[in-house]
């Protein structure tokens, strides 16, 4: 099971897709202490991969040492961030402290472009030392891209750069109109371009020896299957089911795009929120309606949730709207 925590609203960067409109940092943020006890609590609700993410999550001071202690607990460490300030020595530092993993961003093949969406002139240049900063200390990292219909032809460019640069794995973050994005919904796929996207993700995967993931895109789950791809993914959308998210003041939510505050982890112990939230419970009945209630993927794609709240009106449950395999059963 996964869990991301953004442990800060600080960044460095403005970017316009943020769902968590990041950039100074926000009022209450957990401290080291209640950092470490949430780690305890997540450690003790049998999530393995530990996401520290932001905002951008070096620039919370205490880093470092929250990776050290999570690594302690049993967890597995990786980040989300835009590489900027990934030092040599931040490299070595996360590497010795425990990291396994480093999702670094980057959006273009053209500098101009990813610096413009992430408003960081040189943010091209700093993600990519950070990747050659990782590769350097060896500590193990992954391109992460926000796929739009401005980058959508660049995609299988970004993946051969990902395996030129030693990347482990190229996963593609299909856009949610949340926080930020919401100002930018226009430039997210639409049913054709999605399934045609996802179709050539997966075409690329056998092309290549690293791995790609689509994520809030949970028909590729049904793509790879219908084009006989094996993957070792077992279900598209995970929110509630196998993830979720904490906020920088400790606020649960289902998924990072879904933004519904289930509790609050200084009242109750974040492990009691994932077993008894009602919301959690309802999106594992995987009682979907629509075409997702009745497809015969519902068990291995799930359709993206959080899009489902977006564009019917807050409900979850509802049908995926950029999906094309509507309405069919098993």
């Amino acid at each position: 099971m996964i869990v991301s925590w953004n442990v800060t609203n600080a960044c460095n960067m403005y970017c316009d897709h943020c769902y968590r409109e990041a950039g100074c940092k926000a009022e209450e943020e957990l401290s080291t202490a209640e950092a470490k006890t949430l780690l305890e609590q997540i450690a003790r609700a049998n999530f393995k991969i530990m996401i520290f993410s932001g905002g951008e999550p070096l620039m919370r001071p205490d880093i470092v040492e929250l990776v050290e202690y999570a690594s302690r607990l049993g967890l597995r460490p990786v980040f989300g961030t835009n590489g900027t300030l990934i030092t040599m020595d931040m490299a070595k530092k996360l590497k010795t402290a425990g990291a396994m993993g480093m999702g670094i961003s980057l959006d273009s093949m053209d500098k101009a472009k990813h610096d413009s969406f992430r408003k960081f002139p040189g943010g091209w240049d700093g993600a990519v030392q950070g990747m050659e900063n990782c590769r350097a200390a060896g500590l193990p990292f992954q391109i992460h891209t926000t796929v739009m219909d401005w980058n959508n032809h660049e995609l299988e460019a970004i993946t051969d750069f990902a395996v030129e640069k030693g990347a482990v794995a190229h996963h593609f973050f299909f856009l949610v109109p949340t926080g930020r994005a919401k100002s930018i919904e226009v430039e997210s796929l639409r049913a054709e371009q999605y399934e045609e996207t996802l179709t050539r993700i997966m075409e690329k995967q056998s092309q290549v020896p690293i791995e790609l993931k689509p994520t809030c895109a949970p028909q590729f789950m049904r793509i790879a299957a219908q084009m006989g791809i094996k993957t070792r993914f077992r279900r598209g959308c995970l929110a509630g089911t196998a993830y979720c998210i904490i906020s920088p003041r400790g606020k649960v939510q289902p998924c990072a795009y879904l933004n519904m505050e289930l509790g609050d982890v200084r009242k109750t112990p974040f492990d009691e929120i994932w077993k008894n939230n009602e919301v959690l419970n309802t999106l594992r009945s995987l009682e979907y309606k629509g075409g997702c209630g009745v497809c015969e993927f519902k068990g291995a794609c799930g359709g993206c949730r959080a899009r489902a709240a977006y564009y019917h009106d807050g409900d979850y449950m509802a049908e995926e709207p950029w999906c094309l395999y509507h309405g069919r059963k098993g």
